[in-house]
């Protein structure tokens, strides 16, 4: 392909829309073109390199035993209402397009497939003789997110790998999700890219077990967690660790202490001389459940230690057996609004009385009440009295009643001990998730109603597995992990184009006679490749080779004469100047050893 035809517009300064260096390379180098909030043209130069990413995908997915399809985009809403998913998917801050079509009915613009291959797999898949089955499809995929940005990373419309596989037993299960595990791994690592595999919470999807792909990359919107041994890895969501020590109270009978002004963890272990260890926090919120139901919750920590959204979100979920819409902090409008107006901000204690909510106009009457085990685990402590600036020292739980069951909902934090290896310290890192894997279990099967036939001749439902890559995401994400000041270091395997032949002089009949030369050799053996044979300054074509980051560049220029060209290695800059033969050979040796 020749420059001069590639529609090749690149920018010198950095688009204001673009926050991260992968997305303002992207856009300067004329990759991808924002048409509105969330949508992107995806030009030429950016599709190959989607499609190379794709064929790496299909020949692993392939390799693996998966059979390819494509899923319908339009969904009809009785699927998804038949799963439980339509109303939290559409309602309030829902990610799912969706509309009406002529008839009144409603449908949903896909943003994942799991309703739609079940509803297939119960109607074709009817003896445990036709399985396992793993279908796959690469597809355009839609989410109203909320705040667009980072252009590819959390786009509205973007292009997904995804898969489900179908099985008679959990342990069938187990080993396709490790062949997916095994496959993932493959596909990172072909497409060039460093991608540490992290435990991860299922979310939305649900299942007993997800691992999520993370490309290490400090602009990377999720935190993880890695023991400093390599043996470990999850997401802040997921991720669990051995709480560091805190100094024990010496044995005290229980005192009510006046606290006025001291609603803080901060204030009162400055004017009491407390450590924050030594304190349970007890958090107000509000659950709002599936059925509609405003559960209001009391959750105890220690008072050193964060709470974990989703680990909260997860246990509500155990607790009420239903999908938690939404989880917030109760506050003082939301008291006024109920009609209650006894409940002691920054003085609340773990065993506050449901008769406050008493007066509750649409909150449940009674208190969902949870405990971190670092709360728990304290044989006395110091906690709020249910007073205005009044505090209890010294408390035990058998003062309050009884300790709630104890659980994880704390945050883990870099530098605490690892679970699995008490010597080992947990690190942080910034990473862009580009792929995830599950086990669904039989969530949806059992929703959707769709069974098999086993071989004791009843019917049950089938075990599935779910398994997602961002084909638009991890493009951007390679470009997040290998560019330098100069623009993009496309991994070989990805890249657009394999190499780029730069005429400096296009004017120079020796220059171009050779570059053409060098340019129908490379095409002859196979190599896909560039020829910049624009009518430019050569130092406006050397910062255009940087930017769009072809792997090599050969640079015909003022040696042509003697046959002789620099052969430049975009990786790490290496240039060298050889015979044109010589550094095709060189070449082709690189690009096909």
């Amino acid at each position: 392909m020749r420059v001069s035809r590639l529609m090749l517009v690149t920018l010198r300064d950095v688009p204001a829309e673009a926050e991260i260096t992968s997305h303002q390379l992207l856009l300067r180098g004329g990759f991808i073109r924002r048409v509105g909030s969330g949508i992107y043209a995806y030009l030429p130069m950016m599709w190959k390199v989607l499609q190379r990413i794709t064929t790496i995908i299909r020949e692993e997915m392939n390799r693996a035993g998966a059979l390819e399809t494509l899923l319908p985009q339009l969904h009809p809403s009785e699927l998804w209402q038949r799963s439980g998913r339509w109303q939290g998917y559409t309602a309030g801050e829902g990610i799912m397009f969706h509309l009406e079509d002529r008839q009144g009915r409603e449908l949903g613009l896909g943003p994942t497939h799991e309703e739609v291959i079940t509803s297939l797999a119960g109607e074709m898949l009817r003896s445990y003789r036709q399985l396992p089955v793993n279908l796959y499809q690469v597809q355009t995929k839609f989410r109203d997110e909320i705040r667009p940005r980072f252009g590819l990373m959390r786009g509205r419309e973007f292009i997904m790998k995804d898969a489900y596989s179908f099985h008679a037993d959990e342990t069938d299960l187990q080993a396709t999700y490790s062949a997916m595990d095994r496959a993932y791994r493959r596909i990172f690592d072909r497409c060039g890219l460093e991608a540490v595999p992290v435990d991860a919470d299922s979310g939305a999807i649900g299942g007993a077990a997800s691992q999520e792909f993370m490309v290490t990359a400090e602009a990377g919107e999720d935190l993880i967690l890695i023991s400093d041994d390599g043996a470990y890895a999850a997401n802040q969501e997921k991720a669990v660790s051995l709480p560091d020590a805190v100094a024990p109270l010496t044995a005290a009978p229980l005192n009510c202490l006046e606290t006025p002004g001291q609603s803080t963890i901060e204030e009162l272990c400055s004017a009491q001389g407390w450590q924050p260890g030594q304190l349970v926090k007890v958090l107000l919120l509000l659950a709002v459940l599936e059925d509609g139901q405003q559960q209001p919750m009391l959750v105890s920590l220690r008072g050193d230690q964060e709470l974990n959204d989703v680990k909260l979100v997860n246990a509500v979920g155990r607790r009420t057996e239903q999908s938690v819409l939404d989880c917030r902090p109760i506050n003082a409008d939301d008291l006024q609004r109920q009609g209650i107006d006894n409940i002691p901000f920054g003085f609340i204690g773990p065993d506050l009385a449901d008769e406050v909510l008493a007066s509750a106009s649409s909150w449940t009457r009674s208190f969902l009440r949870l405990a971190d085990t670092t709360a728990t685990e304290l044989e006395q402590f110091h906690c709020g009295a249910n007073a205005e600036d009044q505090h209890r020292s010294h408390c035990s739980w058998g003062d309050l009643g009884g300790a709630p069951e104890g659980e994880d909902l704390r945050k883990a934090r870099a530098g605490e001990r690892c679970v699995h290896n008490p010597d080992a310290r947990l690190q942080e890192k910034r990473g862009i998730e580009v792929g995830h894997i599950f086990q669904l279990g039989r969530k949806y099967s059992q929703a959707l109603d769709c069974c098999f036939t086993n071989e004791n001749g009843r019917d049950e439902p089938f075990w599935m597995g779910c398994y997602g890559i961002g084909v638009s995401r991890l493009a951007q994400a390679a470009v997040e992990q290998h560019h330098d000041d100069a623009g993009i270091r496309w991994p070989a395997a990805i890249a657009p184009y394999e190499a780029i032949v730069v005429i400096a002089n296009i004017q120079d009949e020796a220059q171009t006679r050779l570059g053409e030369t060098v340019y129908a050799t490379l095409q002859q053996a196979g190599i896909d490749v560039l020829l910049d044979d624009r009518k430019e300054r050569a130092g406006v074509k050397f910062k255009d080779a940087d930017l769009i980051g072809i792997p090599w560049r050969l640079v015909v220029g003022r040696d042509a004469a003697a046959g002789s060209v620099e052969l430049v290695q975009r990786s790490n800059r290496e240039m060298r100047k050889l015979p044109h033969g010589e550094a095709i050979d060189e070449l082709l040796q690189a690009l096909r050893p």
